[in-house]
Formats: structure tokens, sequence, C-alpha cells
């Protein structure tokens, strides 16, 4: 019982429309801080998934849609790191990681 599957460039894309739909409803329902930053990470590693899909079955032999995703899951790592960072400040001071409750900035 073989089953070949056939995986195209339509299901990398329906994969990252799914994945950048979950975190767009993460940012959009959640009210915790960290919840809302691992959601846009997962918007942007969504992106980094159709550039890397394109870049296979565009032109296979150039790297460059690889190398977009590549700097892209790097600066999404960066941004988890400084949101990590922010994120303990503000609940230092402020005791507090909801979203509607953090109301100013100042400390």
């Amino acid at each position: 019982m073989s089953v070949i599957f056939n995986i195209g460039l339509y299901h990398y894309l329906i994969l990252a429309l799914i994945l950048f739909c979950i975190g767009l409803w993460g940012v959009i329902a959640c009210k915790d801080l960290i919840k809302v930053f691992l959601c846009v990470n997962l918007m942007m590693f969504s992106a980094a998934l159709n550039y890397s899909a394109y870049a296979v079955y565009v032109d296979p032999e150039k790297i460059n849609g690889v190398v977009v995703a590549i700097f892209i899951i790097v600066f999404g790592i960066i941004n988890l790191v400084v949101s990590a960072a922010l994120l303990i400040s503000v609940f230092k001071y402020k005791k507090n990681l909801d979203v509607e409750k953090i109301t100013d900035i100042k400390g």
C-alpha cells in the first residue's frame, strides 16, 4: 500500500496561508504580550516559507529565495530576543503583561 504524495507549490502556499492566518488571529485575539509577539513571529516565518517555496519551484538553481528566507528567520530570532527583553522590563515595572492594562510606556 504505497501512496506517493506529490507535494507541489500550492501545498506550501496553503500551509503558509494557514500559518499566517493563525498568526493574524493570535495578534488580533490574544491579550497577552508574549502570545502576540510569538504570533508576529509565526507570521514572519510563514512569509519565509513562501519565499523558499517560490525559490524552489520558480528557479531551483538560484538560491535567492532561500537566502531571503534565512534573513527573515534570523530577523525573527533577533525580534524574539528583543521582545523577550522588552517583556521582562515591562513585567518588572508593571507586574502585568495584559495588553489592555498596559496603557502608558513611562516607568
